[in-house]
């Protein structure tokens, strides 16, 4: 159906966004250990601190994302 589609193609859209932002913002292609402990490691650390600032990010007054 055509929302399901909208829907889609929406999180498509943010899923690219968020990856762009963990590789650019967070260091995601930074990376440069040999094994795979240490790359889940890193990935695992990119991912909270993406967490963390979504979370601050929503937590925002529109106020304060305006004047920002």
């Amino acid at each position: 159906s055509l929302p399901v589609l909208v829907r889609t193609a929406k999180l498509r859209w943010r899923i690219e966004n968020d990856y762009r932002e963990m590789k650019q913002a967070l260091g995601l292609a930074h990376f440069e250990g040999r094994t795979w402990p240490g790359w889940h490691h890193h990935v695992t650390l990119v991912s909270v601190a993406h967490a963390f600032c979504t979370l601050q990010r929503l937590s925002r007054s529109p106020k304060e994302t305006a004047s920002a």
